[in-house]
């Protein structure tokens, strides 16, 4: 069986861990290749290959500064994925209210005996 590809979306694009600590890099500055793999302490080229990666799916963007490509996060493109999370996290607090309400009726029956 094919492996899916990884570059079809932001899903699978994050689905792989050296992927999220480069985003994680990249929030709130400009990163270069070489700070990257230093940072990350891999191989420039498979810092380079991930990049590629998160480029094709538009989660960084990149500019040339002089001989230096520079890279930084486009968080935009993680929508998709925050939405979809957004699904999950209502389905939490719900969870956690009903035992906010629970805990509440344990007390309310603990302070009556």
């Amino acid at each position: 069986m094919a492996r899916a590809a990884t570059t079809s979306d932001a899903f699978n694009a994050i689905a792989e861990p050296q992927r999220r600590r480069i985003l994680d890099l990249l929030r709130g500055r400009e990163l270069a290749v070489s700070e990257l793999a230093s940072e990350l302490d891999l191989p420039q080229p498979g810092v380079s290959k991930h990049l590629r990666v998160l480029r094709e799916v538009e989660l960084v963007r990149v500019r040339s500064d002089g001989k230096q490509r520079l890279y930084c996060l486009n968080a935009t493109a993680l929508r998709p994925v925050q939405e979809w999370i957004g699904g999950f996290e209502r389905f939490w607090e719900a969870s956690f209210d009903r035992l906010d309400d629970y805990v509440q009726e344990l007390k309310e029956a603990e302070d009556d005996h």
